[in-house]
């Protein structure tokens, strides 16, 4: 058995701890050793001053040194036992239930002198320790700062103390996988002092040099793996692309505004990769309304110049139809679009899958049914996949190898997210990033509304709609209470039916997918004025005719949350408008994200005070995604720890160092599966 895989071993090969224990551990996901490594003390309790009787301070855990007086044990049954005993200042209880006399006679025996410590009670103007936690006739065994550690029922304490203290003492030494100048920068502390450091009572408040050695570590082991897929993909030769600027100037003529720099800087690193010999494994990033469609399709174009077909995944029915429209309307008549949901049929269906295969179709848009086995391509050249930020690693490997050697990858995402966190999610893929939005698009208006202004919103609503415009209601939608919210969206859409004469329409999450696709398409076909719904307002999808959206309890959302349903409105070349209805009694933080989303339009600004204020994790439901989680490093508060490691990856990918060296930390922290998975 390797050093490391002794923490890997499952957590009953822990002396002392048999199946009963190891489950009682397996409910607090402890599984192996190295699980109750990170297992961490919640805070400490400080033993070691010594007090006297009258010193004691109630609701207190506190030590004391007292003379064992009596015994009084009851013989009525479920009566506590009781210990009298003193100093030479007071008198004191000690209380026992559910123990023995043998045993109490054993650890307190008559006349002897004892040190005891736990929490101080007050009982019949008598001071009480109930089941003291620490009692022994040496001083020094007592006498220390001792760890808190979150117990699970069935767990004592000083059982568990028992276990994690057997294992810290067994800790092996790992070679060290770390630079000399890297570790250098930790003050040369090793992986197993740092483990044992943070375990240490005194680093209860967890900072310094071992902190930051072990919140280095979990970074760079993702970084690793991240590094070592980017590479294989770009050992993999491919047919280059050849086209030229003839197809970007035909899109550029039929559409009514110039591209942002943003945009032309995204094409050519695109171009560029299309046009190389390594394969394209390339994150588009860009903000609601930053126009990374119009990217994606003339680097479609491209590709289908250079006799290749491109397949191109988006999110859901609705939006594949509008990108479908939208191709056939920049592209040539002879280039072949084709569309493929669960609504075309089967007749239809057969003959796009027959041309598709004898290469009569140059671009196929749809869902996520475009990839499965049994659709075939003649000759794909380009993967698009539209709004798929909760990708996980394993399932971004797997689309790329779909495609096979010759197959690029672009996958788009509206998300912004701070450079930390793509540098960690989306660290696997090269990224382009579009932030400044083409100038056609018009500013979002954002107000906050008192939700005892109803009546002026329904004004202003009015308003609008006599103006030919349309309206997104959201009510909110809460994990814990998705009955209660559910009803609200409910009530909320049959007090404004009888307000506007049924042109009312009513979305939420437990409608069934073609019951959804129907509202929307009433929405976009404007046979409906106002739209009631939770949070299933589809990403992407452009409704020009919506210019107002009105979200009720804004403070129930993050920042980032609110700022994509803010994106549904301002598609079209309309004033548009966001109004935040909020209750009286806001908190601190929501006032500030409220006051932020006023203030700007700029998602990549919104999303790291978003961070700041509710922690990376939360981000719009990248928690849910399935991507790994960090124990202890923060992309907002360890930003300098993040670049630290990119700079080590650059210069292991630099040195060609082999990946072998790290083998034990990215099996510590959970990455070798994924290593094994994409060998």
């Amino acid at each position: 058995m390797t050093s490391y895989e002794y923490l890997l071993s499952d957590i009953d090969t822990i002396k002392g701890i048999g199946n009963k224990t190891a489950k009682l551990f397996k409910k607090k996901n402890i599984n192996t050793i190295f699980d109750l490594l990170w297992s961490l003390p919640r805070d400490f309790i400080d033993r070691e001053n010594l007090v006297k009787i009258n010193e004691l301070q109630i609701g207190k855990i506190q030590t004391i040194v007292i003379d064992v007086k009596k015994y009084v044990f009851p013989r009525v049954r479920n009566l506590p036992n009781r210990v009298l005993c003193e100093d030479d200042t007071g008198k004191l209880e000690c209380v026992f239930f559910n123990s023995y006399e043998g045993y109490i006679k054993k650890i307190l025996p008559i006349n002897a002198k004892v040190t005891i410590s736990g929490k101080i009670g007050y009982y019949k103007k008598k001071y009480q320790i109930t089941n003291p936690t620490h009692i022994s006739s040496d001083n020094n065994s007592v006498k220390k700062i001792f760890t808190n550690y979150n117990l699970t029922d069935g767990l004592n304490e000083k059982k568990y103390y028992k276990i994690i203290n057997d294992v810290l003492e067994n800790i092996p030494d790992l070679k060290e996988w770390h630079r000399p100048e890297i570790l250098n920068k930790f003050n040369n502390i090793s992986w197993k002092d740092s483990i044992l450091e943070l375990h240490n009572p005194k680093n209860i408040k967890r900072k310094g040099f071992f902190l930051n050695r072990l919140i280095f570590d979990e970074i760079i082991s993702t970084f690793l793996i991240n590094s070592n897929i980017r590479n294989n993909i770009k050992k993999i030769k491919k047919r280059k692309k050849i086209f030229g600027l003839k197809p970007f100037n035909s899109i550029k003529k039929k559409i009514n505004y110039k591209l942002t720099n943003d945009q032309i800087n995204a094409l050519e690193e695109i171009n560029r990769d299309l046009k190389s010999d390594k394969k394209m494994f390339r994150l588009l990033q860009g903000d609601v309304g930053s126009g990374k469609t119009i990217v994606a399709l003339i680097a479609s174009l491209n590709v289908i110049k250079s006799s290749c077909q491109v397949g191109f995944m988006a999110p859901t029915e609705i939006l594949a139809k509008q990108h479908y429209e939208l191709a056939k309307k920049l592209f040539d008549k002879k280039i072949n679009v084709a569309l493929l949901t669960s609504k075309t049929d089967y007749k239809e269906r057969k003959k796009i899958l027959d041309n598709l295969n004898k290469n009569k179709i140059n671009m196929l848009i749809g869902t996520h049914s475009l990839f499965q086995d049994k659709i075939k391509f003649f000759n794909l050249g380009l993967i698009i996949i539209d709004e798929q930020h909760k990708f996980g690693v394993k399932q971004r490997k797997k689309l790329s190898d779909k495609g096979g050697d010759d197959c690029d990858i672009l996958v788009m995402s509206a998300t912004p997210i701070p450079r930390t966190m793509v540098m960690t999610i989306f660290g696997d893929m090269d990224t382009s990033v579009i932030k400044n939005k083409p100038k056609n698009r018009k500013e979002i208006k954002t107000y906050s509304k008192l939700d005892t202004k109803l009546d002026e919103i329904i004004s202003f609503v009015k308003k609008q709609i006599n103006n030919n415009n349309q309206i997104f209601w959201v009510c909110p939608l809460i994990e814990e209470s998705k009955k209660i919210d559910h009803q609200s969206a409910i009530q909320r859409y049959e007090s404004l039916k009888k307000k506007f004469n049924y042109k009312v329409g009513l979305l939420h999450g437990s409608m069934e997918k073609d019951k959804k696709n129907d509202i929307l398409l009433k929405f976009l076909n404007k046979e409906i004025d106002i739209l009631v719904s939770t949070t299933v307002i589809e990403v992407g999808i452009d409704f020009p005719d919506a210019n107002l959206i009105i979200i009720e309890n804004a403070n129930k959302f993050g920042l980032s949350q609110l700022h994509q349903l803010r994106g549904r409105v301002g598609r079209g070349y309309k004033d548009s408008y966001c109004i935040l209805m909020f209750k009286s009694s806001l908190s601190e933080n929501a006032r500030k994200r409220i006051n932020i989303l006023k203030n700007t339009n700029d998602g990549f600004k919104i999303s790291e005070e978003d961070m700041k204020l509710r922690g990376y994790g939360d981000l719009l439901g990248f928690k849910q995604s399935g991507i790994q989680s960090f124990r202890l490093a923060d992309p907002v508060i360890n930003e300098d720890l993040f670049l630290l490691a990119e700079k080590e990856i650059k210069k292991i990918e630099l040195e060609k160092i082999n990946i072998d060296k790290y083998l034990p930390l990215l099996k510590l922290y959970d990455r070798a599966d994924i290593l094994n998975d994409l060998a």
